[in-house]
């Protein structure tokens, strides 16, 4: 008996190095920031089947993974969350290179009132191609109210607005994570508070979120705030105040007011959190250089307005409003061309070059017949220079901050649009945490991770633990930067060096691969 036994020992010694536990991916001295703001420390981690199999403080041999890749000196945190990205272009650019090497590996779309309807059947048409991060959905208060009612500047029927009401239930069924509202932009800006109400006690009911595109960001911004914290208090529904800033000069250090508001709000029992992008300048479309009430209907509609002489003053004169007092800035060398149709020679330029252009005045009175003529070709795509930086760092240091692009899947072209879409997150690694000190790196990665997986309802991603979805960016503290600028857009990142999605290499070693490991995430 002793004799059997001991050759079953010496049998169990001998296989044991055979029967060595083999993970996918093995990360080792790796220095870990895992999402929760806890400092950083050193250890490994090995991935099996899309999850981290195994975290550790010591090394873990780099033998026991297919593949091994070394972090040492290095950085390895979760991917990062964008919590609100403009992914329409999804289906052109499944890869979503842009988004991935800023260490992206999930993007949340439909922000600003734009999910898309029929929302299931849009995201059974994505599953269906192989991705390069991520992909969820918010519902489109715009979309549906457009889908129901078009443009019209008027109170839903009670017939209509069940009709959205139902449509809100549908798309939670189908997987939105929430409500989105743009209430600056057509035709949500034609709503009311009690419709928004309604519309987001569907989504609660669900387990969903509300995310805002303020009504007004400029002088109406802390009554923009008021509503959007009085819809989550109503609904009873978490909030998110998306890209948080003040617009204008005469806004600029507002943010202390509204920052203000958030906490009050918090200690009264509303969920409020924000998402911010890291730069002074914001992108939107031309049309909101022209007043919500001359656009209803759309461009016949507004013709017709411009026809009548009365009408055409009062649109005047509101345009003239805003580019004194809102995304103008009081300076036509503010407004900048993204994306423009019509005239591609205008892409990079200012309203106040096309003036000159033009040979009209260039000042914001002399623009006014421009932004009437632009909207009528069909608007463009523009940047505003009109943020402070004060306000950026002040919001960006707020808990509830989270870090979000509010940028468009891209790729390198003819066009010069916000440099957002390629470097939000490595430029608040880089600027605001090594250069300005704003941020601890700890601090930066939870608002990155954590803190948007929580705001989703996501408890597998967003982290580095046992357990969690194997998306990782590991990335060189001492170099991380954005390099694109407002005049040269279209430029990569820097620093990123590896990016795992699902526990698939979608950057390896600075390159972008072929690896498709992203899914529809659906919310449940």
């Amino acid at each position: 008996m002793q004799r059997i036994f001991a050759i079953a020992v010496l049998a169990a010694t001998v296989a044991a190095p055979v029967c060595a536990q083999q993970y996918d991916v093995v990360i080792g001295n790796a220095t870990i920031v895992d999402g929760t703001g806890a400092a950083r420390y050193t250890g490994a981690l090995a991935i099996s089947g899309g999850r981290v199999a195994k975290l550790s403080r010591e090394q873990i041999p780099a033998a026991q993974g297919k593949r091994y890749i070394d972090a040492k000196g290095h950085i390895v945190a979760p991917g990062f969350i964008d919590l609100h990205a403009h992914i329409e272009p999804v289906l052109s650019m499944p890869d979503a290179e842009s988004a991935a090497r800023q260490g992206v590996t999930l993007a949340l779309g439909g922000p600003d009132g734009g999910g898309p309807w029929p929302f299931g059947v849009y995201l059974d048409s994505v599953e269906k191609r192989k991705l390069g991060i991520n992909f969820a959905w918010l519902a489109g208060h715009n979309s549906i109210r457009r889908a129901v009612m078009g443009t019209e500047n008027r109170a839903p029927t009670p017939a209509e607005l069940e009709k959205m009401k139902q449509m809100v239930a549908a798309s939670m069924k189908d997987g939105a994570f929430g409500m989105s509202t743009g209430l600056r932009y057509i035709p949500g800006t034609f709503s009311k508070v009690d419709e928004v109400i309604a519309l987001s006690k569907v989504a609660a009911a669900s387990g969903g979120i509300y995310t805002s595109h303020l009504r007004e960001e400029g002088l109406g911004l802390l009554e923009g705030v008021a509503e959007a914290l009085e819809i989550g208090r109503q609904a009873k529904i978490p909030v998110v105040l998306t890209h948080h800033k003040a617009i204008g000069q005469k806004m600029w250090g507002k943010s202390t007011v509204t920052l203000h508001m958030v906490d009050s709000a918090r200690k009264a029992g509303t969920d409020v959190m924000i998402d911010q992008y890291p730069y002074t300048a914001s992108s939107t479309g031309f049309d909101v250089l022209m007043p919500n009430w001359a656009l209803a209907g759309g461009v016949p509609a507004l013709r017709k307005r411009l026809a009548d002489p009365e009408l055409k003053n009062a649109i005047e004169k509101g345009i003239l409003d805003l580019l004194l007092n809102d995304r103008g800035g009081g300076d036509i060398k503010r407004v900048q061309f993204a994306s423009v149709a019509w005239d591609p020679s205008l892409n990079g330029k200012t309203l106040y070059d096309w003036a000159v252009k033009r040979g009209v005045p260039p000042t914001p009175e002399g623009a006014v017949p421009l932004v009437i003529e632009g909207v009528l070709k069909g608007g463009a795509s523009m940047v505003f220079h009109v943020i402070d930086e004060g306000d950026v760092r002040r919001i960006m240091q707020h808990p509830m901050t989270m870090i979000a692009s509010d940028g468009r899947l891209s790729k390198p072209g003819a066009d010069v649009p916000h440099p957002r879409n390629y470097g939000t997150f490595p430029r608040v690694l880089g600027e605001y945490v090594r250069v300005q000190k704003v941020l601890t790196l700890e601090t930066a990665v939870r608002k990155m991770t954590g803190l948007p997986a929580k705001r989703m309802g996501l408890a597998d991603r967003g982290c580095i633990r046992e357990g969690c979805a194997a998306d990782v960016t590991v990335f060189d503290a001492a170099t991380v930067s954005d390099k694109g600028t407002f005049d040269n857009p279209h430029q990569y990142p820097v620093g990123i060096e590896y990016v795992l999605v699902n526990g698939e290499a979608v950057v390896d070693g600075g390159k972008f691969t072929t690896a498709r490991a992203g899914k529809v995430l659906r919310h449940k």
